[in-house]
């Protein structure tokens, strides 16, 4: 307890474990939208898109100040999504091609820029290479300030918006019937988006802030088919993962922040994957074996005589899948016909199975009782 009190106390750790969670949090509820809407892409393509707007807003005010630097960051963001949305509506490009194409000329244009900048007397000070790849250690009392009112903001948007932002992220055309201006709104989530974005670039960085907006989303899927719920764990998983790469990375020597953030959520999202209720692989094998139960002798007796009685008597065998089918279910039904023969109702000839004469008989039996 000493040692966690002595933590929190700490005037450096104190900021960073803050910082990132509360990226975390931010992240993982507005990923959860991205990741809905099939656009996981467009976290990775606005995150190196907002190099370039880093380094020209430092030029422009020639200081560090985090918020002048997230304005910057944000206007290329945004310059990127819209250069994708033309492209996407004006030419033959696909979305995907035109996503490709900005996130590799946005960032080249930043690592460009930031190489030229790097002989100016304030270059050095200003750190603005760790955009690339994230310092958490360098946030400060007034960086921290920022992010909790700009993550405020946007979860406050969010919430204002939650009715048309769920109704246009699931059913658009229903929302354009229904007179909402689908347009603005999806320009809202993808601005939100950006917003969010910008927020994590110092702490986990140009290249790994992606995984903070889809890796939460992705873990949270695995649990939920509700939205409310699933922006809710995934803003849980989200903030766990950065007080955790937080703590980490501060009591291990050298160990960068970004990093161990994304590796606690990787981590996350293949215990979801495996133990996640709702779509885990666990959940689902087990689901499975349930629904591939053992068929019952009678069941499989009355679709014997089912399939009799659709080839008009003839007295011929059928294979076990066609007995399965007949059944009606993805039931084991091997079990059922060994007991069959063993009972002396049916019999089987190089893997086709029929009914015997008194198998016939008690065929006709229970499909007479069922009627009854």
């Amino acid at each position: 307890m000493e040692t966690f009190l002595q933590f929190l106390n700490d005037y450096t750790l104190r900021n960073v474990l803050l910082g990132t969670a509360w990226i975390g949090v931010v992240g993982g509820s507005l990923g959860t939208f991205a990741f809905l809407r099939r656009q996981s892409l467009l976290g990775d393509v606005i995150s190196h898109a907002t190099l370039p707007g880093v380094v020209l807003a430092f030029l422009a005010w020639q200081r560090r100040e985090i918020g002048v630097l997230m304005v910057g960051a944000a206007g290329t963001g945004l310059l990127a999504t819209a250069l994708i949305q033309v492209v996407d509506t004006r030419t033959n490009i696909k979305r995907d091609g035109a996503m490709g194409v900005a996130l590799a000329v946005f960032f080249g244009v930043g690592v460009l820029l930031l190489s030229m900048i790097q002989n100016l007397p304030t270059a050095s000070q200003a750190g603005l290479d760790k955009f690339i790849f994230g310092q958490a250690a360098a946030l400060v009392q007034s960086d921290v300030t920022v992010l909790l009112v700009v993550g405020g903001v946007v979860l406050v948007v969010l919430l204002l918006l939650w009715r048309e932002l769920k109704i246009v992220t699931f059913d658009p055309d229903f929302a354009r019937a229904a007179g909402f201006r689908v347009t603005i709104l999806e320009g809202g989530i993808v601005t939100l988006i950006v917003v969010t974005t910008v927020m994590g670039l110092q702490t986990v960085g140009v290249i790994l802030m992606s995984a903070m907006l889809i890796a939460p989303a992705a873990a949270a899927r695995q649990w939920t088919d509700r939205l409310s719920i699933m922006v809710l764990v995934a803003a849980v998983v989200g903030g766990a993962s950065g007080a955790a790469g937080a703590a980490v990375s501060a009591f291990g020597p050298q160990i960068p922040t970004g990093p161990v953030v994304v590796l606690v959520l990787t981590a996350l999202v293949l215990v979801s994957l495996f133990l996640g209720r709702k779509r885990g692989l666990v959940w689902h094998w087990r689901r499975q074996r349930r629904s591939r139960k053992l068929a019952d002798p009678d069941t499989v007796l009355g679709a014997l005589g089912a399939l009799e009685s659709a080839h008009a008597g003839t007295v011929r065998g059928h294979p076990e899948a066609v007995v399965r089918m007949a059944v009606g279910q993805s039931a084991q039904v091997g079990q059922a016909l060994a007991a069959l023969r063993e009972a002396g109702l049916a019999d089987e000839h190089d893997g086709d199975w029929s009914l015997t004469e008194r198998g016939r008989s008690e065929a006709v039996r229970l499909t007479r009782d069922q009627r009854d």
